[in-house]
């Protein structure tokens, strides 16, 4: 398949922005091996690469942009505060810090990467966000694993909505609460873990049953699923043919039956990691 063959859907942001339905996901991805993973990905078609200054590979996520013959300026760069960089102050430098490493003047996304309750400092951290967006130095701002009540302490203190909330979500861990709380507000779902690989969601006799009924790879069906309502996946891979793969979900048309079927799956609200109580530092 060549990369012109890709054809990524979109979804809009808040501000009618375009929003692949589809990115790249890079966690433990570092080095050379992740550079030349991020290479391949953008030259494939992907235009949407999610990165963290806790994974440690901006400067390896930067260097595989650069390396793809793609204008950088065409491809949407997510990175995250990490919990360490929290509060007004910090959170600013370690973002210009991701910016270094990256390579660039500013991300199209930035995100809190955890609410870490503890620390206390989830809200200054977020008025830091929406300078750094009023400044130009970041497109759009967000969150990760954010419960509902925890975005709505932001949108109530600031008056400014979070433009994403990225969570762990798969037909495994499917989140009906949030994202409906999502949808509300306008804030785009994101999942991460979108193949619910901790939750051995792909030896499961149900999604393995709707994958071979559209003869497809159940990862395939995972992602269908997620795109179907709307929710941004990032799926990861260093594999080329695996990265072409979930992104060619279009002849994929999950029907009534294959839903109900992947409704089975839904191990409930408990069995996601609660942002009240894990925290990442």
């Amino acid at each position: 398949m060549s990369a012109s063959a890709l054809s990524i859907p979109s979804t809009a942001l808040a501000d009618g922005s375009s929003f692949p339905l589809i990115g790249f996901g890079t966690s433990s991805m570092k080095g050379v091996e992740g550079a030349r993973a991020v290479e391949s990905a953008v030259r494939s078609g992907y235009r949407l690469i999610d990165t963290a200054a806790q994974y440690g590979n901006e400067a390896s996520v930067g260097d595989g942009v650069r390396g793809s013959g793609v204008d950088p300026d065409d491809v949407l760069i997510t990175t995250k505060i990490a919990g360490g960089d929290q509060g007004r102050r910090a959170a600013r430098e370690g973002y210009l810090g991701s910016l270094r490493r990256l390579g660039f003047e500013r991300a199209a996304l930035v995100l809190i990467h955890w609410p870490n309750p503890s620390r206390g400092l989830t809200l200054e951290t977020w008025r830091t966000l929406i300078d750094l967006k009023e400044e130009g130095l970041a497109l759009h701002i967000g969150v990760s694993n954010f419960r509902p009540e925890q975005l709505q302490e932001l949108i109530d203190a600031t008056g400014v909505t979070p433009e994403v909330n990225q969570i762990q979500l798969s037909p495994a861990l499917q989140r009906p609460e949030a994202v409906a709380f999502h949808r509300e507000h306008g804030i785009v779902t994101q999942a991460w873990g979108p193949l619910g690989g901790r939750e051995g969601l792909g030896e499961q006799f149900a999604l393995r049953k709707v994958a071979r009924k559209h003869g497809v790879a159940p990862s395939q069906v995972s992602l269908r699923w997620a795109i179907d309502q709307d929710i941004v996946v990032i799926p990861k891979s260093t594999n080329p043919q695996r990265q072409l793969d979930n992104a060619s979900l279009e002849a994929i048309t999950l029907d009534d039956e294959d839903r109900a079927l992947l409704a089975t799956l839904d191990l409930g609200e408990e069995s996601a990691w609660d942002s009240r109580e894990h925290e990442e530092w």
